[in-house]
């Protein structure tokens, strides 16, 4: 038992430098806390469901392509310097933004010249919920056109595309990987979640609240 493990571990711990080492586009400042920020965004990813690993775009567009908009997933980048992609179906059908990593922080993709001005977060998880909230409510989509550079989604295919190739984005529901549906005990985590910002206060056993760490997210 030990010996697997250890292998388990081993195995992940190499995933994850292979990963990093595909995203030089930031300045690495503290190698150790950027393999700690990386594993821990892969972590919650795994343990959301919505997270589908190596699918091409191709797979995303036609896993998409029939259900209603700000259906989203989240799934490696095929491009080398980026390691994930946001992949969700807009008006003009199923798109991709790409998520840049730098210091320590995920953010989406700008296509607008200078430095980015799109909100940064810890996790891929927080940003993603972030994006859901200001889906979900005008006054938060308003917010985030007043505050940041409205994120830029490219079509899966070119005749889909206006001609300024921008897309508003808004996320509304993940969509789970078959083979990772959710369980009664994550439906109920989430449940918990969605009820209280400060779910380590409640009076529930050690093991339940480490449960709720674990993932400490409302989608």
């Amino acid at each position: 038992m030990v010996a697997r493990t250890m292998s388990s571990m081993q195995q992940d711990h190499s995933e994850t430098r292979r990963l990093f080492c595909q995203n030089p586009t930031g300045l690495i400042h503290n190698p150790a806390e950027d393999l700690r920020c990386i594993t821990t965004t892969f972590h919650y990813l795994h343990n959301s469901g919505w997270y589908w690993g190596p699918i091409s775009a191709s797979e995303a567009r036609d896993a998409l392509q029939n259900l209603s908009v700000g259906t989203f997933l989240v799934r490696d980048s095929s491009h080398p310097l980026y390691m994930l992609t946001l992949s969700v179906k807009t008006a003009c059908g199923p798109t991709n933004v790409r998520i840049e990593y730098s210091g320590g922080r995920f953010r989406l993709d700008s296509s607008s010249p200078g430095p980015p001005r799109l909100l940064s977060f810890p996790d891929v998880c927080s940003l993603v919920q972030h994006y859901v909230g200001s889906g979900q409510t005008q006054q938060g989509k308003r917010a985030e056109l007043e505050d940041t550079h409205q994120p830029k989604a490219k079509p899966s295919s070119p005749q889909d595309a206006p001609k300024d190739n921008a897309v508003l984005l808004k996320l509304m529901r993940p969509l789970s990987l078959p083979q990772a549906f959710p369980s009664l005990q994550h439906l109920t985590r989430l449940t918990i979640n969605c009820q209280t910002d400060f779910p380590e206060l409640l009076p529930l056993p050690r093991p339940l609240l480490c449960y709720l760490q674990d993932y400490p997210f409302k989608i």
